[in-house]
């Protein structure tokens, strides 16, 4: 059999104690995964180019 794709299903997003935006997932063989967003750092992202 070939190699394993993760694929990344959203669980949801939470805020930390510290402002930071936390997204949640998790792969349907059980791996899970969190991506930390800091909303201090840099300039809020705009609309994308048109």
């Amino acid at each position: 059999m070939g190699d394993h794709v993760h694929v990344r299903l959203s669980q949801g997003l939470s805020v930390s104690a510290d402002g930071e935006l936390i997204e949640h997932s998790r792969c349907r063989c059980g791996a899970t995964f969190t991506k930390v967003f800091d909303a201090d750092s840099g300039k809020p992202e705009g609309p994308a180019p048109s």
